[in-house]
C-alpha cells in the first residue's frame, strides 16, 4: 500500500529543516548508495571517465553548449588536482548555468505547447532571472501556481495555467505529473485498477482547487487572466460503481492535511474593485501553491529531487519520472529519501543539489561498459548516453563550427558595451529552426530519442546548420583555411566539434581528404558538417 510508504517519507522530510547538513559532503554519500549491494562494484562499475570526455559533459550539462577550444585547452593541461571541481564550480557561476536551466524548466512545465497566452521572450526571461538569483525551488512553484496574470510584471509565472486554457482535466493530471511525480489520469474516471494509491478522491482533490477558477478577459493585462467564483463543487462517481453515488471532493494534496474551509455567508463576499481580477475571500486556488509545497508533502521534494537526477545522469531514480508508486519502486530508495531530505534541508537549493551529483563519480563515469560487465542503466554503473535536446544541439553546434567566437569577436568591437547577454541575444533567435526540427510533439517532455527522416533532412540540407559552415571571420572554417598542415587542421577540427584530440587514424583520414582534394574549402566545409552531424556529436557521453 502507497499510504504507509508516503507516511513514512514524509515524516523524514519533516524531520530534514531542524537537522545540521550532514558532514559528510552528498558526493560521497550518492556514490556510497550507487554502491551498495552491486557485488563486485568495481570490476562492474566503469572507471571514471577521462578528461576530454568530462569537460565535454560537464558544459553540456551545466551550460547547455560544447567548450570553446581554448577553454577546452585550459582544462586538459591544467596540473590542479581538484580542476574538475573548479570547472563544475565555475560553470555554476557563469550565465549559461541559467540559460541552461531556463531551456530544462521550459520543457518540464510546458513540454513544448505553442506559446498562446504568455510571449515565450517573456516566458524565458522570468525562468533566466529566477535561475540566475537561484531562487528556491518550493518558492519559484509557489509563484508559478499563485500567479494570477494581472500583473505585467508577474504575468510570465501564470504560463503554466494560462497556456493549457485552464482546462480542467489537462491541467489536474499535469500538476499531478509534474510536481508530484504522480500520473493519476486513469484515476479521472475510477481508481487505478492495479495501482492502489491513485485513487479518484486525489485525482478530484487536486482539481477542487481550481474548479472554481476560469479565464477571463482582462485588457489590462494583454490578454486572459485568471479569476475565481466563491462557489462551486466539485463531483465525481467511478465508472465502476452501479448505484453511481457522487461523491463531493473538497481542496486536498493527498498526504497534507486539508485546511477548514468556511462556509459562505450569502450577501457578505467583498465585491472586486473596479478593473480588478475576481477573488474571493476563501480563495481556494490561492491554497493550492501553500499545499503542493507543504513540508507534509513528500511527494514534492521527491519528485523535483528524482527530475533534476535523471537531468544529470540520463534516467530517474523512479523512472518514468512521473509514475512513483508502489509497483514502479525505486531503483535507489535510500538514494532518492537522501536526495530529497537533503534538498529541503539546503532550503531547495537545485544548484546545490547539481553541484553534488557533478561531483559524484556516479556522474563522471565513462559510458563505456566494462568487458563482460552486466550494466543495466538503472544500477548507474555506467555513464548513460543522453541525447542533446534541440537547444543544446543548436548552441553547440554553433560554438563548435565558431559561429558563436565569430559573433563573440563582433560585439567585442562595441568596447565596454558588449556583454554576454547581447551575443544571447544573437544567437538565441536561430533555436526556433532547431526547435522545429528536432523538438517533440507538444505536450511531449521528449524523455526518449528517436531520430525522424525530418531531422536526418534537417542536418543535411537544412540551412540552420549549413548556415554555419562557411567561412567568416573567426570561426571555424575561417580558421581551418589559414591552416596549411593537415595534423594542425585535424587538432583544430576535433577540438572544436568533439572536444577531443583525433586518433592516428583520423589524422590520416583528415590527412587524405585534403590531399585528394580539388577544392579545398568545400572539403574542410563537409568534414566540419559530417562531424556535427555524427552520433559522436549528437550525444552527451
Amino acid at each position: 500500500m502507497l499510504a504507509p510508504f508516503r507516511a513514512l517519507a514524509a515524516a523524514a522530510l519533516l524531520a530534514a529543516p531542524g537537522l545540521a547538513p550532514a558532514a559528510e559532503p552528498l558526493h560521497v554519500r550518492i556514490d556510497r548508495h550507487i554502491a551498495a549491494g552491486v557485488p563486485d562494484f568495481k570490476k562492474k562499475a566503469a572507471p571514471l571517465t577521462g578528461d576530454e570526455e568530462f569537460v565535454r559533459r560537464a558544459y553540456l550539462d551545466l551550460a547547455g553548449t560544447v567548450p570553446a577550444v581554448a577553454e577546452l585547452n585550459q582544462f586538459l593541461t591544467s596540473p590542479e588536482p581538484d580542476k574538475r571541481a573548479k570547472l563544475v564550480d565555475r560553470l555554476l557561476a557563469a550565465p549559461g548555468y541559467a540559460r541552461r536551466m531556463a531551456w530544462h524548466f521550459d520543457v518540464m512545465l510546458m513540454e513544448r505547447r505553442p506559446d498562446a497566452k504568455v510571449p515565450r521572450a517573456a516566458w524565458e526571461a522570468y525562468l533566466r532571472v529566477a535561475f540566475s538569483a537561484n531562487r528556491p525551488y518550493d518558492r519559484f512553484v509557489r509563484d508559478l501556481l499563485a500567479a494570477d496574470g494581472a500583473d505585467p510584471n508577474t504575468r510570465p509565472a501564470a504560463k503554466f495555467f494560462l497556456d493549457r486554457d485552464l482546462e480542467p482535466h489537462l491541467v489536474t493530471r499535469d500538476l499531478g505529473r509534474v510536481f508530484l511525480g504522480r500520473d493519476l489520469q486513469c484515476a479521472q474516471c475510477h481508481d487505478h485498477p492495479s495501482v492502489d494509491g491513485y485513487r479518484q478522491a486525489e485525482y478530484y482533490g487536486i482539481q477542487a482547487f481550481l474548479n472554481r477558477s476560469f479565464l477571463s478577459p482582462d485588457a489590462q493585462a494583454a490578454g486572459a487572466v485568471i479569476a475565481e467564483r466563491a462557489e462551486g463543487d466539485v463531483s465525481f462517481m467511478s465508472v465502476f460503481d452501479k448505484d453511481k453515488k457522487q461523491h463531493t471532493a473538497l481542496p486536498r494534496i493527498a498526504g497534507v492535511r486539508p485546511v477548514e474551509e468556511p462556509k459562505p455567508v450569502t450577501g457578505q463576499e467583498p465585491r472586486a474593485a473596479p478593473n480588478a481580477v475576481a477573488k474571493p475571500a476563501n480563495s481556494r486556488r490561492a491554497r493550492l501553491a501553500g499545499a503542493v509545497t507543504s513540508p507534509e508533502n513528500a511527494a514534492f521534494a521527491r519528485n523535483i529531487a528524482n527530475r533534476m537526477w535523471a537531468l544529470m545522469m540520463g534516467r530517474g531514480i523512479v523512472h518514468p519520472l512521473d509514475w512513483d508508486h508502489e509497483k514502479n519502486p525505486p531503483s535507489h530508495p535510500e538514494l532518492l529519501d537522501e536526495l530529497a531530505r537533503e534538498l529541503v534541508a539546503r532550503g531547495y537549493d537545485l544548484k546545490w543539489l547539481v553541484r553534488e551529483i557533478a561531483l559524484s563519480e556516479a556522474y563522471q563515469r565513462s559510458s563505456e561498459r566494462p568487458a563482460d560487465a552486466d550494466a543495466p542503466e538503472d544500477r548507474y554503473l555506467v555513464a548513460i548516453l543522453k541525447p542533446l535536446s534541440p537547444e543544446q544541439f543548436a548552441y553547440a553546434v554553433m560554438q563548435a563550427t565558431g559561429h558563436t567566437d565569430a559573433e563573440r569577436d563582433a560585439i567585442k568591437k562595441l568596447g565596454p558595451k558588449a556583454t554576454e547577454e547581447m551575443l544571447d541575444g544573437r544567437l538565441a533567435p536561430r533555436l526556433v529552426a532547431f526547435r522545429r526540427a528536432l523538438g517533440g510533439r507538444p505536450g511531449d517532455a521528449g524523455e526518449t530519442f528517436s531520430a525522424t527522416l525530418d531531422q536526418t533532412l534537417f542536418l543535411k540540407y537544412g540551412a540552420a546548420v549549413r548556415g554555419l559552415l562557411p567561412a567568416r571571420a573567426g570561426n571555424l572554417a575561417d580558421r581551418l583555411r589559414k591552416t596549411a598542415d593537415p595534423d594542425a587542421v585535424a587538432t583544430e577540427l576535433f577540438a572544436a566539434v568533439l572536444s577531443r584530440r583525433p586518433t592516428a587514424d583520423e589524422r590520416q583520414d583528415i590527412a587524405d581528404a585534403l590531399t585528394g582534394s580539388r577544392d579545398r574549402q568545400t572539403t574542410l566545409n563537409e568534414l566540419v558538417w559530417a562531424m556535427v552531424a555524427s552520433a559522436e556529436f549528437r550525444f552527451n557521453h
